[in-house]
């Protein structure tokens, strides 16, 4: 069954968060302002915010550099996920990307599907590992921020989650590029 095993310490994780957004301002940009708030009450670190406008090249850009940054475990970004033509969030990311984390796109719609039904598959929420970071894109509500962290990313972002989570392989994403 999974849940917490009370037998483990907490360990907490270091997040970046990205809006991508044309027109918010820090101020009004209330989905980074949840994950932000979510991401502290669970006992993580948020080590960068920013937003930065619907252009892929400029979302890969700063993705990377989070990536190359070892004080950075994870980066979460809201916006830029639906289907029109200024949503380039998730292109940005699988350019990114050495390996995609496809079951989370399967099992965000399923919590979507059961919150707002079949508008559900608007969505391309989509995760990914690089350079040993973990990479979600999230769409750009409050709502949508809510669910993926309060339904999936809070479980699988602590260590003491059983069966298995996110934190406990964190030290081998990127054992490929060691040394032998």
């Amino acid at each position: 069954m999974p849940g917490i095993d009370e037998s483990k310490e907490f360990i907490p994780v270091r997040f970046a968060v990205l809006t991508v957004s044309d027109t918010r301002s820090m101020e009004e940009d209330r989905s980074g302002r949840t994950l932000v708030e979510r991401i502290e009450k669970a006992g993580h670190e948020v080590a960068a915010r920013t937003i930065l406008r619907d252009e892929r090249a400029e979302i890969a850009a700063q993705l990377r550099q989070w990536c190359a940054d070892p004080g950075i475990d994870a980066v979460i970004s809201t916006g830029g996920t639906g289907l029109t033509g200024r949503d380039v969030t998730v292109e940005a990311h699988r350019d990114v990307y050495e390996k995609e984390i496809e079951a989370f796109a399967t099992v965000f719609t399923i919590v979507s599907m059961n919150k707002i039904g079949t508008s559900a598959v608007q969505s391309r929420a989509t995760g990914g590992v690089a350079n040993g970071t973990y990479l979600f894109a999230l769409p750009g509500s409050p709502g949508a921020c809510k669910d993926a962290w309060d339904e999936i990313l809070v479980h699988q972002f602590d260590y003491r989650h059983a069966p298995c989570n996110f934190v406990e392989i964190l030290p081998r994403l990127d054992e490929h590029k060691r040394r032998k």
